[in-house]
């Protein structure tokens, strides 16, 4: 096999071959032209073609012969010549062709020798004489023979026209090729010379790096060759006291002497203990202050991200389901390409009640939407968590977090927060790894000094009903007597009276409790679901931290936030009993996010009075909405062209949302 070439090697010899094709003079006679060449000629022409095609150096000059008559007579062809050696003829050069690597050219077929005529023969070598002109059936034979020989040699020529040309065609067709491929390896040249200039980029901030960790080396070495030497002066210090205390061991009694080493050695430990308790707190103080720089840095990056993020899930189709024609969502690329994180997302909706003047159909409309992440349709539970780990962990530093899953039913609401069957930990939800996440968290934070503690609460609101998910026993179904409350007088924090707060540790603590919650939530049978929940549930988790040594103290709440389905009331609805009562919750439902989006739009606008007691939902987490919290809401959407109408309305309110901003987030702490 022949080894093969670096692509920017073949581009440059494919140039080469190029301009030296193009530098090349054509050898090939003008058409109209009557040069006799025979076969002893054009062999020796063709030879050198031959050679080179067999090589690997660059593409021979193919000559192509173009048509020519054939001469006559010997007479006329004496003439020509003379008349070419008087006037010669100034032939232009044909195309230059052009020959690939790697593929021989197809050598003509050498020309046939003229077959033996039936002129007399030459007797002793030489020709024979000018017939007589009475000998006409000799002459006849002569220009009979001449003319079988100009054919053989002219259709000789006609064959070797035809298979240069088509060779010059296949040439050219190849030369094409070669540009194409040159243009798209200039393509690539480009691209690879921006990744080495990034290299470079990035090799010069590393270099720096190194120059800085270099200096503080040879500070360091610098440090330990101070304290090399002085070790080696107490070392010479030491053994000369020890000498004097051998001889004065002599003089004075043995007690003195071991009370004089004694004293010496409880000075060196008491210098050893000293010496010990600084280094332990200035290192201390140094790793608090990196923590506080890392919060600092932590609270500053989410600020830039926004302290209202949007994000869109996309559930997949599910079994049985039809699958969505194609270009219903749409998934557009970022600038950078598929690379990127996906940002925007298209769905295109063609409405039948719509129609043109002439009674066709209206073309369908599409709508284009960006948030500040797309999480497409095999997006994974774990893939969604990591977006969400850095605002989990605000919670941890102090600042209030509420986390919304919005949608209508069937969207994918409750496997996004709560997630899919037990016992499969890729369909776990964002509850309980967010949980999994602090408690790792805080876990490492206590090699530092800080203990935390939580309080989980699980409460739902169904027609503005406050119910305690997690009560059992006697307290089910008492949810009426839940009340919001703030927790004392003059305080801000809220609480909801008669409700179950529980002290939480570890995971398998709080699996139990979404257990129990799952089998406490009011649900109901949809248009849209079999089992829809009908009620917000909402997950709290009460944050609080202590750094004894330093007396520093920090609280915040982390609110998970389930809604109900956002779907619009139906207008030709039975009014029974079963439909009265889903009417009154849609009514409710619908009303709560109205206010939920109205609280929001107020935040961001500076309104002086925002509505927070308009709705349940609202007033409980209204310390978890105002300008020191960090919100971010879930649009959850189908991927099904029946629940386009629902999934448009959520897209618009999302963008709504995605719209607002507030102010600077504060920390909560003491």
């Amino acid at each position: 096999m022949e080894r093969q070439r670096p692509p920017l090697l073949e581009v440059k010899a494919n140039t080469e071959l190029k301009k030296s094709l193009a530098k090349a003079p054509s050898r090939l006679p003008l058409s109209g032209s009557r040069l006799k060449r025979g076969p002893e000629q054009m062999e020796p022409a063709l030879e050198p073609a031959k050679k080179r095609t067999r090589g690997l150096g660059p593409a021979p000059k193919i000559d192509t012969l173009c048509p020519r008559a054939p001469p006559l007579s010997t007479a006329s062809q004496s003439q020509g010549q003379a008349a070419a050696q008087r006037f010669p003829r100034k032939t232009g050069p044909c195309p230059p062709s052009t020959v690939l690597k790697n593929q021989r050219l197809v050598p003509p077929a050498p020309a046939q020798k003229p077959a033996a005529s039936t002129a007399p023969p030459v007797v002793g070598g030489k020709k024979p004489g000018r017939r007589p002109g009475w000998d006409l059936k000799g002459q006849l034979c002569d220009v009979n023979a001449e003319l079988k020989r100009c054919r053989e040699k002219t259709q000789t020529l006609d064959q070797e026209n035809q298979q240069l040309r088509a060779q010059l065609q296949e040439a050219q067709q190849q030369a094409s090729a070669l540009g194409t491929e040159r243009s798209s390896l200039e393509g690539e040249l480009a691209r690879v010379r921006a990744q080495a200039e990034q290299g470079q980029r990035e090799l010069g901030s590393l270099s720096a790096r190194v120059r800085e960790l270099e200096e503080r080396l040879s500070t360091q070495e610098g440090l330990v060759h101070t304290l090399q030497k002085e070790q080696l002066e107490l070392q010479e210090e030491r053994r000369t006291l020890t000498t004097q205390l051998e001889e004065q061991e002599r003089r004075l009694r043995a007690s003195e002497a071991a009370l004089s080493s004694s004293q010496a050695e409880v000075a060196s430990l008491r210098q050893e203990t000293t010496a010990q308790a600084a280094l332990l707190a200035e290192r201390g103080d140094r790793l608090h202050a990196l923590d506080m720089e890392r919060r600092r840095l932590h609270n500053q990056l989410q600020e830039l991200k926004g302290n209202i993020r949007v994000f869109c899930r996309v559930r997949p189709v599910l079994t049985g389901e039809p699958s969505p024609a194609p270009g219903f969502l749409v998934f557009p690329a970022g600038p950078g390409g598929p690379a990127d994180i996906p940002t925007r997302l298209s769905l295109t909706r063609s409405d039948d009640r719509r129609g043109t003047l002439t009674g066709a159909p209206a073309p369908p409309t599409r709508h284009d939407f960006s948030f500040d992440r797309v999480f497409p349709p095999e997006s994974r539970q774990d893939e969604v968590f990591e977006e969400i780990a850095m605002l989990v962990q605000s919670a941890l530093d102090g600042y209030p977090v509420c986390i919304f899953a919005y949608g209508q039913t069937g969207s994918g609401k409750t496997f996004t927060m709560e997630g899919g069957p037990e016992g499969d930990p890729q369909l776990e939800g964002l509850i309980p790894r967010a949980l999994r996440h602090l408690f790792a968290v805080a876990e490492e934070m206590s090699s530092q000094g800080w203990a935390y503690s939580f309080v989980a609460s699980y409460v739902e609101i169904y027609n503005e009903t406050v119910r305690d998910l997690l009560a059992t026993g006697s307290r089910k179904g008492q949810g009426g007597e839940c009340e919001i409350r703030r927790a004392g007088p003059g305080s801000e924090e809220l609480t909801v009276t008669n409700a179950r707060y529980v002290l939480v540790s570890c995971e398998k603590e709080v699996r139990t409790l979404l257990q129990l919650a799952h089998q406490n939530r009011a649900v109901a049978r949809t248009a849209q679901n079999e089992r829809s929940s009908r009620s917000h549930s909402v997950f709290q988790l009460q944050i609080f931290g202590e750094h004894a040594a330093r007396g520093l103290k920090c609280g915040a709440p982390l609110n998970l936030i389930d809604l109900a389905g956002s779907e619009r009331l139906d207008p030709s609805l039975a009014l029974g009993r079963e439909e009265r009562d889903r009417l009154r919750e849609t009514q409710a439902i619908n009303s709560s996010l109205s206010t939920l989006g109205l609280v929001i739009m107020a935040l961001s606008n500076k309104e002086p009075h925002v509505p927070y007691r308009n709705s349940k939902l609202t007033y409980l987490l209204q310390s978890s909405l105002g300008g020191s919290a960090k919100m971010l809401m879930f649009v959850n959407i189908s991927p099904l062209e029946e629940n386009a109408s629902e999934s448009l309305n959520s897209l618009r309110f999302a963008s709504k949302v995605n719209q607002c901003v507030i102010g600077t987030a504060q920390a909560n702490k003491k």
